[in-house]
Parts: C-alpha cells; sequence; structure tokens
C-alpha cells in the first residue's frame, strides 16, 4: 500500500460517521487524483477531474474557514456534541500534517460538491468530498 492509500484508509477512518451540517447532512467520502501531479490545483483542474461542465461556479476557500464552525467548542455542547468536536480537530489536524496546499473547492449552486483536497507526499492530489445544500 503507497503512503497515499494508507493517508485515505486514516481519513475514512477519522470520518467515518461524521456528517457536515447544512440543510442536508451528508457523510464524508475519501478521492485520490493518482496520475495528476500539476504544481497547483486550480479551480478549473478541478472542474476537470470532477467532471464538472466547463460553466460550473467553483469557490476556494481555505479549510479553517470550511471547518469553522464544526470545530468550534460552544458552552451549550453536551458530551457528544464535544466529542464530535474533537473528532473534527482530529480530522482537520490528519488533513493539515499530510496534505500540502489544502484547499476547500466548492463546486456548484444550492447543491454543493465539497472537494477537501490537497497534495499528499508522493505528489498526488487527494482528500475528503462531502455535498453541501444551500437554498
Amino acid at each position: 500500500m503507497t503512503d497515499s492509500l494508507q493517508l485515505l484508509v486514516e481519513l475514512q477512518h477519522l470520518s467515518a460517521g461524521l456528517l457536515y451540517i447544512s440543510e442536508s447532512d451528508a457523510p464524508f467520502e475519501t478521492f485520490l487524483w493518482q496520475s495528476i501531479t500539476p504544481e497547483s490545483l486550480t479551480p478549473e483542474l478541478v472542474r476537470q477531474l470532477a467532471n464538472y461542465p466547463p460553466q460550473t461556479p467553483v469557490e476556494v476557500i481555505s479549510a479553517d474557514q470550511f471547518f469553522a464552525l464544526a470545530l468550534r467548542e460552544e458552552e451549550w455542547h453536551d458530551e457528544e456534541d464535544t466529542q464530535v468536536v474533537k473528532r473534527y480537530q482530529a480530522l482537520v489536524a490528519a488533513l493539515k500534517e499530510n496534505l500540502s496546499q489544502l484547499q476547500v473547492y466548492r463546486v456548484g449552486k444550492r447543491e454543493i460538491d465539497i472537494w477537501i483536497a490537497g497534495r499528499t507526499p508522493r505528489g498526488n492530489w487527494g482528500g475528503l468530498k462531502t455535498k453541501v445544500v444551500e437554498t
């Protein structure tokens, strides 16, 4: 197993059971674009790699922006909520530790595909994918 595949297994384990909360709560899936080794991942390249039409809107944000609410501990959290925050903190730490050039690509409108992508130590691009619904 390559280090990229080991990383995907780790990310799958860390994200198992976590749902990204929006108007529809969606799970995380891992992905790896192995034969792609450009120096940077552009919105155009994300559209191409994920098979979106050229006119599909892509917004790029930081992982910190994307995960801000999930990482925030609140006074009103019960023990279960606190454990979910800690799991998100571990997930984000693993993403930042193992993926360089980590960015979040929001693709589409209303039903938005989220690609949390970075460069693996072997030069591939991979990470997590989820979906948010915003009306």
